[in-house]
């Protein structure tokens, strides 16, 4: 059974960092683009980075230089450190591969204070 696990997620002051972690179930880990979506209240899922299996990356404009996506191919898992948190990056974050994706799992919230 697939099963996505995000945690890592907490509240912190803007200007504060955390690293937020995905445990992935199932055994296409090591071939698939993977992603960390977020949610804002009222707003819709957004993607905020990929990473390819061979470790290529995007970002959304709004994130780059703060955040940074990484993978342990062996582990199957997706890490997101995030850095320079501000406010509006308040959200719940989630992970999912970047295309076909998954049953969405409960997510990790991020709170940033001003």
């Amino acid at each position: 059974q697939v099963q996505l696990v995000e945690s890592g997620g907490g509240l912190v002051q803007a200007g504060g960092s955390l690293r937020l972690s995905c445990v992935v179930s199932g055994s296409f880990f090591s071939v698939s683009n993977w992603g960390w979506y977020r949610q804002s209240p009222g707003q819709q899922r957004e993607l905020v980075a990929t990473i390819a299996p061979a470790g290529s990356t995007f970002y959304k404009d709004s994130v780059k230089g703060r955040f940074t996506i990484s993978r342990d191919n062996a582990k199957k898992m997706v890490f997101l450190q995030m850095s320079s948190l501000k406010p509006e990056d308040t959200a719940v974050y989630y992970c999912n591969r970047a295309s076909s994706y998954l049953p969405w799992g409960q997510g990790t919230q991020v709170t940033v204070s001003s």
